[in-house]
């Protein structure tokens, strides 16, 4: 092997010491000072790999190895190290120190690339502070949207004065988008967060894609009344509708058994809130995802239409915000075939290839190059919770394969 894997495992040890909760869970905001020393850490240990570090306008932490050529598109590998509230050690976390120590090990024998490796820790992947994801690797393309400055967190505080305090300046937000072309392709190690590796007892696949998803955030209305005195027939009962949309999202995702289609209610508010009231409002999220465009805007139609037919049903009247869309983005084959190869030269066998369910930053690059994805098996599919956990080996043995394809991308031999 030719990455340090106690190196490596040291590097997770120190990392999940910030922003700790638990055991072994994790709580890291974006653009906060956990975030700040996350980065601080992160970028000493760029530092010893021969890198030159800065924090953009964005929040992005970016990790530069200089190449011999540097008027050559950049290769670009990162990940995140924000986490959910309630989250692991390893979602996000695992792509940023995998890539760190392949730096390490080019520094360490001296090789010297052409063309220039970037590693960046984006900002803000995860999106639940405010409620919008991929807010760095979106921001260096220069597709944000309008009034993304202006979410505020739970506690009030706006992206805009969260960018301010991590030290960042959104007036020169120009300065810190990469020109069209100067990115040449994106690789990311991540996490599998889904049970397939571990069933088929393997430690890596190959990524097909990301699937595309749809958010949904849907208001219904009715009409507030004694819960023990209007009649069931007469009632307006907004949970009562919304309790049978989920459940008709819930039948559209598992119509076809097999296919990669998932549905799911992440969040549900009620008004008034009382145990003896009828629910006069409901408001509720809805995240539909498919690999394949075609069949999940077919699906997205479906919904729709249930809501609506739901709604008329109970006499509810009803809203609907499209948060997130997008399409599914497929891992480029010779990027596919590199990652492949090196499976095969460590002796990986019959190395899956499976799509990703979860956006990645990956997905926002996409529109920028080619991209290719690494996933490490995590133990029982586990992820956004503190119980999540990929091996070290697993991960040392991912590390290796990013480690093998950098070079092959590079054109360099070992």
């Amino acid at each position: 092997m030719n990455i340090n894997a106690s190196r490596l495992e040291n590097f997770f040890t120190e990392m999940s010491k910030i922003g700790k909760i638990g055991e072994t869970g994790t709580n890291r905001p974006a653009h906060s000072p956990d975030e700040k020393k996350a980065f601080e850490l992160a970028s000493s240990w760029m530092k010893q790999a021969g890198m030159t570090t800065r924090i953009d306008n964005f929040g992005n932490l970016i990790g530069r190895l200089e190449g011999t050529n540097p008027d050559l598109p950049v290769l670009m590998v990162g990940s995140h190290l924000d986490s959910q509230p309630y989250g692991g050690r390893f979602d996000g976390v695992a792509g940023v120190l995998c890539a760190i120590e392949c730096a390490m090990t080019i520094h360490e024998k001296g090789l010297k690339p052409e063309r220039t490796l970037e590693i960046i820790s984006f900002a803000d992947e995860e999106g639940w502070r405010f409620n919008k994801g991929l807010f760095g690797s979106r921001g260096i393309l220069g597709r944000l949207e309008e009034g993304e400055l202006q979410r505020a967190d739970a506690n009030g505080i706006t992206r805009e004065q969260a960018l301010k305090d991590f030290g960042c300046d959104i007036a020169k937000f120009k300065e810190s988008r990469y020109k069209k072309g100067s990115i040449y392709c994106y690789l990311e190690l991540h996490i599998e967060q889904g049970p397939v590796l571990d069933i088929q007892e393997k430690s890596i696949a190959v990524v097909s894609g990301i699937s595309g998803p749809i958010w949904l955030t849907v208001k219904l209305k009715g009409m507030a009344g004694h819960a023990g005195s209007v009649p069931m027939p007469m009632r307006k009962d907004a949970l009562v509708g919304a309790s049978e949309i989920i459940i008709a999202l819930n039948e559209i995702a598992n119509q076809v058994p097999g296919n990669p289609t998932v549905g799911t209610c992440g969040t549900i508010k009620v008004f008034p809130a009382s145990r003896n009231i009828i629910p006069e409002e409901v408001e509720f999220t809805l995240d539909l995802r498919d690999i394949d465009l075609e069949r999940r805007n077919r699906y997205e139609k479906q919904l729709l239409d249930k809501i609506d037919e739901i709604s008329k049903k109970h006499g509810l009247s009803y809203e609907i915000s499209e948060d997130w869309k997008s399409e599914p983005r497929y891992c480029a084959d010779w990027i596919k075939d590199i990652i492949r190869n090196n499976c095969e030269k460590i002796g990986l066998e019959n190395t899956p290839e499976l799509m990703s369910g979860p956006f990645h930053d990956a997905m926002a690059i996409s529109y920028a190059c080619d991209y290719g994805m690494i996933f490490v098996r995590c133990k029982d599919g586990i992820s956004h919770n503190p119980l999540e956990y990929s091996s070290a080996e697993d991960l040392a043995i991912g590390a290796e394969v990013l480690y093998g394809s950098i070079l092959d991308i590079f054109k360099i031999k070992n």
